[in-house]
């Protein structure tokens, strides 16, 4: 390989993040434990590398999306002035063909699923492309992120429970209430994350009027963001008993919630340096919750 096509590779993989897998990560973690909770265990090898890499696909997708969109207010913040589309070391037209490619992939995996599977994942797409551009027009952005950040959870129920009928009555059918809670509840953990991740671009978001849940919150973002951490794994923990997980389960839980409080620690001076550690190891709060999961399912009885 040349090295003008390994500069290239490079700027596509600069492009989706790949030497920064906590995106994904945060992504994976509550859909994989949606996913085990459906199936009552483990869902299968074909369900496991499809949620695996349709979560890295659609998240490297979205990245392509995102910087197209924010590709004008990005050049006014240090922290990613340097990014190849808004540098110029990549054209628009093809970010965004790749991110299509990417997309199109997902949905190839998608497809070997079921029809009210199928059916879900229009609407995380629709959902994944308005959010870059939610900044221009709502407050708290990162509400919208939570959705669709959260959407794989009803997509895991979809998958492991759904029939074969085409229609919004099977994906009622296939997706049962305590998903929706489930999503409503990660997206309180979003919110966490993506605030902090927030506050440390603050300072140039409001040169630019970008809007954020770190601007919006003001002097309660810290405040905010442990509530949300409590709402999460108060909600998780709630469903888990009433969906029969146990004492494994409730250990994830309290070993997640150990970190939020740590977590505290790094966010509450509110520096640029902690509150980017603070997104970029956040993905292991839904690390432990999914591996409550995994073992109180896999000890039952």
């Amino acid at each position: 390989m040349s090295a003008l096509s390994l500069d290239r590779s490079r700027l596509y993989l600069d492009l989706i993040r790949w030497d920064r897998p906590a995106g994904w990560l945060l992504l994976l973690w509550p859909t994989l434990s949606a996913l085990w909770i459906a199936a009552d265990g483990f869902p299968g090898w074909h369900l496991l590398g499809v949620f695996i890499g349709g979560t890295i696909l659609m998240r490297s997708a979205g990245c392509c999306v995102n910087d197209v969109a924010d590709r004008e207010f990005d050049r006014h913040v240090k922290r990613t002035a340097q990014r190849p589309v808004t540098s110029g070391a990549l054209s628009v037209g093809n970010a965004l063909r790749f991110g299509a490619v990417l997309a199109l992939l997902a949905f190839a995996l998608v497809l070997t699923t079921n029809p009210p599977t199928i059916l879900l994942s229009f609407a995380a797409l629709a959902i994944a492309l308005v959010y870059p551009y939610a900044k221009r027009v709502v407050s708290m952005p990162q509400a919208v992120l939570g959705v669709a950040f959260s959407f794989g959870i009803p997509m895991a129920f979809s998958a492991v429970q759904g029939g074969r009928e085409w229609s919004l009555q099977a994906v009622g059918a296939a997706v049962p209430p305590h998903a929706w809670w489930l999503l409503l509840g990660n997206l309180f953990w979003v919110l966490a994350y993506d605030t902090a991740y927030a506050m440390v671009d603050r300072d140039d978001d409001l040169k630019i009027g970008m809007r954020t849940s770190a601007i919006t919150l003001g002097r309660f973002d810290v405040a905010a963001i442990m509530a949300a951490y409590a709402i999460y794994l108060g909600s998780w923990a709630a469903i888990g008993r009433t969906l029969g997980l146990g004492g494994w389960y409730l250990v994830g839980i309290g070993v997640a919630a150990a970190l939020a409080a740590w977590h505290f620690t790094l966010i509450r001076h509110r520096t640029r340096e902690g509150c980017f550690r603070s997104f970029r190891i956040n993905h292991w709060i839904g690390a432990v919750v999914f591996a409550g999961v995994m073992l109180d399912l896999a000890l039952r009885g």
